[in-house]
């Protein structure tokens, strides 16, 4: 039996903290589904959705066990979709641990069978989220400590096309 586990997230951008809890769901299963979801609640997105989907694809490539895609539904039907029944997510404090718990219940009542394994965020990269990188992003500053030195180029040519557009 093949063992199916997704990490979700609008991934604006995807962070080394995203890349650190998708290695580690990695090493724990057989496939791993990146679920970039659109989320068009979240305030001051910097990238289109296919842009994010691009940058994880670029930051997971060498991981061979696992593949990304874009899904605006219920992160709960990605999950049965894709043969999964463990959603992993990566929690850096006790706010993200409510928000999770929250989560995994909803989840839970619309998938019966769907667990949720919260791994917390590794030292390095407890301080980490996309909003602070989108700052760091913002005001020119570098980036080689947030982000997954594959994208980089990538992000880096996308800012410059938004900045010129």
């Amino acid at each position: 039996m093949i063992k199916t586990a997704i990490c979700s997230g609008s991934f604006d951008p995807v962070t080394l903290g995203h890349l650190d809890v998708i290695r580690r769901a990695a090493a724990c299963f057989d496939r791993v589904w990146v679920c970039v979801s659109p989320n068009a609640e979240k305030r001051n997105q910097l990238f289109t959705p296919e842009q994010k989907l691009m940058l994880v694809e670029a930051a997971v490539a060498e991981l061979p066990n696992v593949e990304a895609e874009l899904f605006p539904g219920l992160l709960a039907d990605f999950a049965v979709a894709h043969g999964a029944n463990v959603i992993v997510r990566g929690v850096r404090n006790a706010t993200d641990f409510d928000v999770e718990y929250q989560m995994a219940l909803i989840n839970r009542g619309i998938h019966p069978r769907l667990e949720t394994m919260l791994l917390p965020a590794s030292a390095e990269y407890q301080h980490f989220s996309s909003s602070m990188v989108r700052e760091m992003i913002r005001y020119h500053q570098p980036l080689e400590k947030y982000l997954p030195a594959s994208i980089l180029p990538m992000v880096r040519d996308l800012i410059e096309e938004k900045e010129n557009a």
